[in-house]
């Protein structure tokens, strides 16, 4: 096998007529110095959470995204990122059987869960959802009362609690306490793009949970709005698992304890139709993927070559 030699590193070539790095030189960028102050904090006995075992998702026969391995571990943040339309958002929505409400989705594999099987027989779906609860791209509060926002899901669950002390809790751990304690009875709809999303983060903690997944949260928001969310996000995972999909390479290498790189492979379906398909390329420690990738696709997509 004759190694393919770039201006940048030695990769070798392999079977699937990909390229593997050997031996070159870790990327020295500000994206790869973040990752590596962040990695100073990541512990190495955490507990896994998630254990995904090969997973592959299909919308009626095609696979969205195939051949997942992979374990997501506690009180960390996991980002998964990659080009658009390679699963990312489908692969998140597996983590708390969202993806059950579209008819043509099927999931296979194993998805375990604290080591039981998240999709046997018995397990409510319900449930799921409320131990392992979502925030979604666009910020999206109830046509309700703030309180009546962070209150919804204790209402709906069953929940006893004492409303004001869980409000007030609620709203502390988002960060958003001291900027709406003084109009609790407002509409949430009138609070800014940034409020509005921690607002919903709010609403998320407020059951509970044991795991928080995050799709793209900032995506509508501003720098500043980002950043607080961010921040947010590192207090949180002292409590709590947080998985978030993002497009944003920055976030992942500043907030992110373990990435996973996925991206789009072109096949043929049935039809001989040309089909795009997701597919885990490579999945570390932040301060490896954006310092030290193992494949050169990581490398490519990291550094802006594709994608």
């Amino acid at each position: 096998m004759q190694p393919i030699e770039t201006e940048a590193t030695a990769h070798v070539a392999t079977a699937d007529g990909h390229a593997y790095a050997r031996g070159r030189q870790p990327i020295d960028n500000e994206l790869a110095r973040q990752a590596a102050a962040r990695g100073a904090a990541v512990p190495t006995d955490a507990g896994i959470v998630f254990d995904i075992d090969d997973v592959t998702v299909r919308y009626g026969a095609f696979p969205a995204i195939r051949d997942v391995t992979m374990q997501i571990r506690e009180r960390m943040i996991t980002a998964l990122i990659g080009p658009s339309g390679c699963g990312k958002t489908t692969l998140l929505r597996c983590l708390n059987r969202m993806n059950d409400l579209i008819p043509s989705a099927s999931v296979e594999g194993r998805i375990g869960y604290h080591g039981a099987d998240l999709y046997a027989r018995g397990v409510d779906p319900v449930e799921v959802r409320r131990r392992i609860g979502m925030v979604f791209q666009k910020p999206n509060p109830f046509p309700k009362s703030i309180r009546e926002n962070v209150l919804f899901g204790p209402k709906v669950t069953g929940m006893a609690f004492d409303a004001d002390a869980l409000v007030e809790q609620s709203l502390r751990a988002a960060a958003l306490w001291d900027e709406v304690k003084d109009k609790l009875d407002s509409s949430a709809l009138g609070l800014s793009g940034g409020q509005q999303q921690r607002l919903c983060i709010a609403r998320a903690i407020a059951v509970e949970p044991d795991v928080i997944l995050m799709d793209e949260p900032c995506s509508a928001l501003d720098p500043i709005a980002t950043g607080a969310i961010e921040n947010l996000m590192r207090d949180l995972s002292e409590r709590f698992t947080i998985v978030i999909v993002t497009h944003n390479m920055q976030q992942a290498a500043r907030a992110c304890d373990m990435t996973a790189f996925i991206t789009t492979e072109v096949q043929q379906d049935d039809a001989g139709h040309d089909r795009r398909s997701g597919r885990l390329i490579e999945f570390d420690r932040t301060e490896v993927i954006f310092g030290d990738p193992n494949d050169v696709r990581t490398e490519d997509y990291i550094s802006g070559r594709f994608g």
